[in-house]
């Protein structure tokens, strides 16, 4: 507990010293900060090939915690391993877009992945396969220091079995990925979507301290944490409006987190996908990418007519082919440059 303290005062300090120098320098418009943010990180993205016979689904937000009144996850651990088992067995690979741990309230890694052993195991059998990625959010930002991945995710103690176990040995968790059709040059782009969001994303040391320190305990007597993009609704449209034009700009599909509101655009409408969070009341979201189509769909408890509950997945939007975004968006910029030209 000692080292931990000592290193979150250490983080507060980077993160003041960075604000003095932030503020000193020229401000830029919000929506060039975002837009630059994003293209760092799309440049620097891990590229995975994308077509047909290949599966992916992306989930995030799982926000799993410590077993503890304010684990969020807790209540949907069951839907979110009944679904991971199937997309396991229709082989699937598992993209997790950010915060599946929840690292601003809890300093330990290790606890999380000991009460919830069982994800972290199924998980596991992914990574064995080459068939699992993350990516890592504000609330987890911590992972993306090879240092604290190696020493905290290579290896986990298995209970019945009475021995430390492989987990993730020498993972990388990017902040992007970039899915590729190798012919036609298509992309579908990965990341969390708290790039560009000040609280979350340059001052995110502090958030966090205000999150472990204050929130928490206020949040118990009712008070709302301002700080959340999945908590604040005026935070949440503006974080979606701005990670939707730079997809527009870019003229590639971008499929974020974060705001935790499952998004589904169709072609001539947008290019912004949203796969929603696993912290919903009584289901779990997630987007399908299989072959040349993506669906939104949704896992929950459903009832049979002897009253006997099963897990059962529902599809809300799709599925669409992707190919017709490109057509359509490419079309709309076509309009668009000649409304532009005439002026």
């Amino acid at each position: 507990m000692i080292e931990n303290d000592v290193e979150e005062e250490n983080d507060l300090d980077k993160s003041f010293r960075s604000n003095i120098l932030f503020r000193n320098m020229h401000m830029e418009d919000k929506k060039i900060s975002t837009y630059k943010r994003l293209e760092k990180v799309y440049s620097k993205a891990k590229i995975l090939p994308l077509g047909k016979g290949l599966k992916y689904v992306l989930m995030s937000d799982c926000h799993r915690g410590v077993g503890t009144w304010n684990d969020n996850f807790l209540p949907n651990q069951n839907l979110f391993f009944a679904a991971l088992q199937e997309y396991y067995r229709c082989g699937y690979t598992y993209i997790e877009l950010g915060d599946g741990d929840e690292l601003w309230e809890n300093h330990d890694l290790s606890q999380i992945i000991q009460i919830h052993s069982d994800v972290f195991w199924l998980m596991s059998q992914f990574y064995r396969e080459c068939r699992l990625h993350m990516l890592f959010g504000n609330h987890d930002m911590k992972k993306k220091s090879r240092k604290y991945a190696g020493r905290c995710m290579k290896e986990y103690y298995c209970d019945s079995c009475d021995d430390f176990l492989e987990l993730f040995p020498n993972i990388e968790i990017v902040e992007g990925i970039r899915l590729k059709e190798e012919k036609s040059g298509r992309e579908i782009f990965l990341t969390h979507g708290h790039q560009g969001d000040f609280i979350n994303d340059t001052m995110w040391r502090v958030s966090r301290f205000l999150v472990r320190h204050v929130w928490r305990r206020l949040e118990r007597i009712g008070f709302r944490d301002t700080t959340s993009a999945a908590k604040n609704y005026k935070k949440k449209k503006k974080i979606e409006k701005k990670l939707s034009e730079w997809a527009e700009k870019k003229g590639i599909i971008l499929i974020a987190g974060h705001t935790h509101r499952p998004a589904f655009s169709f072609p001539g409408e947008g290019m912004y996908f949203n796969d929603g969070s696993c912290v919903h009341p009584r289901c779990i979201t997630a987007i399908e990418i299989d072959g040349d189509k993506i669906t939104l769909v949704k896992w929950s408890v459903f009832t049979r007519v002897d009253k006997s509950l099963y897990v059962g997945r529902e599809v809300l939007e799709g599925a669409v082919e992707f190919g017709k975004y490109f057509s359509e968006s490419i079309l709309q910029r076509n309009i668009v440059d000649g409304c532009e030209q005439k002026r």
